[in-house]
């Protein structure tokens, strides 16, 4: 129920910036990420339009953002009451991206707004940066603790996994997602391939001869 006019009309710019938002999700799935929607999002507190643009300047982009980013908190907070620890990378990994779409099971609509307004070219930087954050909390609540290349290219590799899971996902109609969540081990299984494949060649590849070693005793013969 929105609240009361009496209820908001105290409120500072900041202190509606929550409930500006979970006023706003009512009419995404209708008027997208848009000012329409923050329009409507503000009658329904009883605000002006431009008291909605003292707490959210950057329109209903902003407010996207904030909703993302509140969404890797709450998926944060939900591993964190699951064990983890005492599983297998993969099954950890598959977890995080189960979980972070169940968050939304019910909003796919809100989901599919959100694509299209990051799909936009002046959200491109906006929207990749979303994707790595979502990749970064999904890794970080694994347990990586992984500080140099392999940083990255967990984070580049499950940003793509989680963004073909999603697009699949946002077209699934079949009972339970059951069809996405065969989807997503396949994509899990190619990237354990993957990551196998690598291992093994750095494995194989620790006896070969150095190429600068070499070359420096060349240079260096009396080394």
């Amino acid at each position: 129920m929105p609240p009361k006019e009496s209820e908001t009309a105290a409120l500072t710019p900041e202190e509606l910036r929550i409930p500006l938002l979970h006023a706003v999700l009512a009419h995404v799935p209708f008027d997208g990420w848009t000012s329409k929607a923050v329009e409507h999002a503000a009658a329904d507190l009883h605000i002006s339009n431009a008291m909605a643009e003292l707490s959210f300047p950057g329109g209903a982009t902003e407010m996207l953002e904030v909703h993302l980013s509140n969404a890797n908190d709450i998926l944060t907070e939900k591993l964190a009451t699951l064990d983890l620890p005492s599983m297998k990378i993969r099954d950890r990994i598959t977890l995080a991206v189960r979980t972070r779409l169940e968050q939304s099971g019910e909003a796919r609509e809100t989901v599919r707004r959100g694509l299209f307004t990051l799909a936009l070219p002046q959200n491109l930087a906006l929207g990749s940066k979303a994707l790595w954050n979502s990749a970064d909390t999904m890794w970080r609540a694994a347990g990586d603790t992984s500080t140099d290349h392999n940083w990255y290219t967990k984070r580049a590799t499950l940003s793509a996994v989680y963004s073909a899971v999603l697009l699949f996902w946002l077209n699934d109609e079949s009972d339970g997602y059951e069809d996405t969540w065969a989807f997503l081990d396949r994509r899990i299984e190619d990237v354990m391939k993957i990551e196998t494949a690598k291992y093994k060649l750095r494995q194989s590849s620790a006896n070969f001869p150095s190429l600068s070693r070499f070359l420096g005793r060349l240079r260096y013969p009396g080394e």
